[in-house]
Formats: C-alpha cells, structure tokens, sequence
C-alpha cells in the first residue's frame, strides 16, 4: 500500500515522517493469538521484559526526546522530561502493581485457604493524544503489559513517528511478537479498532468529545473495561497574597506551560477583585516576557508551536469569538510567524460575558474572571461539567481547606500549578473528565481484574439442617402445584 499518512513538523513544516493506515482487524487478531503465552509468563519475566524496555528507552533518550520535539514542535529541553518520565515509569507501575493487585491471604474457615489474585482482561487497545505522545501512552501500555495483557497501541495520527518508534524500542527490548502491536490511522482506524469484539478494553487520552462517543459505544458492554481520561476547563484562584510575582508566576506556568496543550492547564483564572490590577498586571507582564521559538532554539523558549495550523486557527478563532461576545483583551493572541502554528498567549477578560463557554480551549488562552468574594471564586470554578486539575493561589489555611472540601476536581493544589501531576498518585477526574478510571498509580486498577477463591485440599462436605431423616427419605413425592 502506498503511503497515505504524513507526520508534518509544526515548527518548520517539513515532512518528518510517512507511513500507511494499519488494518484494525488484524493487529486485533496479532495481539489475541500473542495473549496466551505473554499471560502464562511470570509475573517476574514481564516485569524483566518491561525493564530491558527501559534501559532500551534510556540508551536512546536523546533520539526519543529529538523526535518528540520535532513532531510536537515542544522545547527540547520538555521533550527530555518526558522522556525521563517514560523511564521512571517503569519502576513506579511495578511498585504500583505490587501495591493496588497483589497476591493475598484473606482469613478463612479452618482447613481453608481463601485468596486474592488478579488476572488481566485479554487484548486492550490504547489510544494515545499528541501533547505526551510518548508519556500518556506509556502510562496504559506498561501497566498493562506488567498484568499480563497484550496491546494494540493506536498513537495519535499527528504523532504516529513518535507512536513508532515506541513501539520498535519494545521490539529491541525482547518482547514476543504481537505482545504491542502498532496500528496506525486516524479516526476511522480508531473507529474499527474499537468496534473490533476481539478487545477486552480500550484505555483513551483525548478529547471529551471522542471519550463520550466510546462512552456510548461501550454502554451495552459492560464486559470490556474502559478507561477514558478526557482533560478539563480547569480553574485556578488567586487569592490574598503578599507575594504577586510568585503567584503570577505559577499562573502563566499553569495557563501556558506547552503551549497550553495539557489536559490539567489553567484555563480560567478567578480572581479577588481587590488583587485583580496587580495579579493581572504581573501575569501580562511575564507572558510579554515568554520566548516562543523552535524546539531548539537558543536561548530555549518557554513553548514551541501548537500542534498544527488548523488548530492555530481554531484557537485564534476562539479569541475572537470571546472578544466578540463581550470579552476584555488583557493580552491579545497572535500568529508571530506566517504559515506556521505559533501562537502568542492570549489572555482576555471574560467577568462580563453572560453565558462563559464551557469548552477545553486546548491551547494559550486563558480566561479571567473577577468575583467578589470567596463563595464567589469556590462557585465559579465549579461552574464547568469537567474535573480534572484546580488550584489555589494565596488564601488562608482554612479557606484552602474550604476549597478542598467543595471542588469538583481530581487534582486540587494550592499555591502550586495545575500542571504537573506526579505519576506516583493516581491521575484523573470527575464530570467530562474521566469516568471514575484514574491512571498514573492507579492504572493497575485497571489493568487487572480481581479474583477471590475458596480452596481446600480435600472434598469435605456436609448439610446439617433441612433434610429429612434417612428411614423417611424416598417418600411419597410431594404434589404438584395446582
């Protein structure tokens, strides 16, 4: 088949990378006839195999992180701490397993012995996003892999090279063939792939959008596991503070780390009125200051390009349809370089607006809302039907406490960034932002099934209450019922 597939570099437009669409059915049919060995094989040679997977990771770190940043168009300099948190995942998904799915004895009867295991599902599909094309993925398919289950990794059509070289590195680090199996494609690829009935799971970073359809297509089968985790409209707060730089600080990190490209970026920023003018001030302030560059660009830049141009300009077409609805710019969003996807931050005002849109901008805009007090702020962070990452800036003990107990969210911080989550605590949250199947430590919940026995030596059995005596027995039978 010819080459139908083109991977584009977004921060110079040259092609990086060309392949065909896969076929669903077969990679399905690979993983499957591969799934009775690799779940037969001790827990501690796929614990070996995903290790050597690591070393293989780590021998070739810089390739990895130099393809990441040309497909992504990420700084350098990001795309190297992904690649670190590819390999530490390995360790912390076997401490994981050990930890959420061990073997155990559960008291029993005597003469009985009752225990817990966990088995895996079978064939689990994984669809992976474009902003960690090779850290988000990872996070299902080594779990996974550890319990004992087979893949069929789908990367994200806008990072298939980075989704191949992955999949070519468990290669090289000794994994039977069809243990992770490769398909690319865009979305009509992702659709047969998931409507295959050889899979026993899909586990999906992406869009709320695809993970509600998956959520409807799975309604009726609840047989095969799913893990959506499906990013947010996440809100940070900036409260009573003597300390205006820090907090701005951690608001631009927040807002604009990636190009704004993660699912737990700062989307809406809800702010005191009376620290309105100087937090606000200080945010501007510093996003002038970003440098936004190519990947590896010297002096490295703060953020590279969004992924392409299309959503450039689904972005820029965003702000003005705030602005065009009643929304202040504070900074105004631009295309700094012709013909390719690099955006400046924006940042806009939007107290005014009478219905605030509750959509993920995936990108460099954020949102500002001035409230009057702290019921206020607590309610407008709420007001969205996503729930992932939140955050407090400033405040007091007890009205952090106050935010904690009333958030909607699965990650909320205070005077920290919405970003960067710890991939030793569960990931995941609430509303259009997951469906109660976090990940990170927690992916081995759902990666492995539980199973309680009763067992014991010998066949010992008795009934002590509701039989007949013996001379009684081979009676008349009782009548039938009339």
């Amino acid at each position: 088949m010819l080459s139908d597939l083109i991977s584009i570099e977004p921060a110079t437009g040259a092609t990086l990378w060309t392949g065909s669409t896969g076929d669903a059915d077969a990679a399905v049919a690979s993983a499957r006839a591969a799934w009775p060995a690799w779940s037969a094989t001790g827990l501690g040679k796929r614990i070996e195999a995903v290790k050597r997977y690591a070393s293989q990771v780590r021998a070739n770190a810089e390739d990895l992180a130099e393809l990441i940043s040309r497909e992504t168009g990420k700084p350098i300099w990001e795309s190297r701490t992904e690649v670190d948190s590819v390999v530490n995942k390995i360790d912390i998904s076997v401490d994981a397993y050990a930890d959420r799915t061990p073997q155990r004895q559960l008291p029993s009867q005597p003469n009985m012995r009752a225990a817990l295991r966990h088995k895996p599902h079978g064939v689990l599909a994984v669809l992976g996003p474009y902003n960690f094309p090779a850290h988000l993925p990872n996070g299902h398919i080594v779990p996974a892999l550890i319990a004992g289950n087979t893949i069929v990794f789908k990367p994200s059509e806008k990072t298939p090279a980075v989704g191949q070289f992955l999949v070519d590195i468990f290669a090289r680090a000794g994994l039977p063939e069809g243990v992770v199996n490769i398909l690319h494609g865009g979305p009509e690829t992702g659709k047969q792939l998931t409507a295959n009935d050889g899979l026993d799971g899909v586990l999906f970073t992406g869009s709320a959008r695809t993970g509600i359809a998956l959520n409807r297509q799975f309604a009726s089968r609840p047989d095969k596991i799913l893990a959506l985790e499906m990013g947010g409209n996440n809100p940070i707060i900036a409260w009573d503070t003597d300390d205006i730089h820090s907090a701005a600080v951690l608001i631009v990190q927040s807002a604009f780390l990636s190009a704004g490209q993660r699912c737990s970026a700062a989307s809406r920023l809800i702010v005191k009125d009376a620290l309105y003018d100087r937090i606000v001030r200080e945010v501007k302030r510093i996003a002038d200051r970003l440098i936004i560059d190519e990947p590896f660009a010297k002096p490295a830049p703060f953020m590279g390009p969004v992924i392409d141009n299309e959503t450039a300009d689904g972005l820029t077409e965003s702000f003005l349809a705030l602005m065009s609805h009643g929304g202040k710019p504070i900074k105004h969003m631009a295309r700094p370089v012709e013909g390719r996807p690099f955006l400046t931050p924006g940042i806009i005002d939007v107290t005014s607006l009478p219905e605030r849109p509750d959509i993920e901008l995936f990108g460099p805009i954020l949102q500002v809302v001035r409230v009057a007090d702290f019921e206020e702020a607590i309610a407008e962070a709420n007001n969205t039907r996503y729930g992932l990452s939140s955050a407090l800036i400033g405040g007091t003990p007890q009205q952090y406490d106050q935010y904690w107990s009333s958030s909607r969210a699965g990650i909320v911080n205070w005077n920290k960034m919405t970003v960067g989550a710890s991939s030793q605590a569960p990931f995941g949250g609430i509303g259009l932002s997951g469906n109660h199947r976090p990940s990170a430590y927690y992916a081995a919940d759902y990666c492995a099934y539980p199973v309680v026995s009763m067992e014991a030596e010998r066949t010992r059995a008795s009934i002590g209450i509701g039989l007949k005596d013996e001379d009684q027995a081979g009676g008349v039978e009782p009548a039938p019922a009339k």
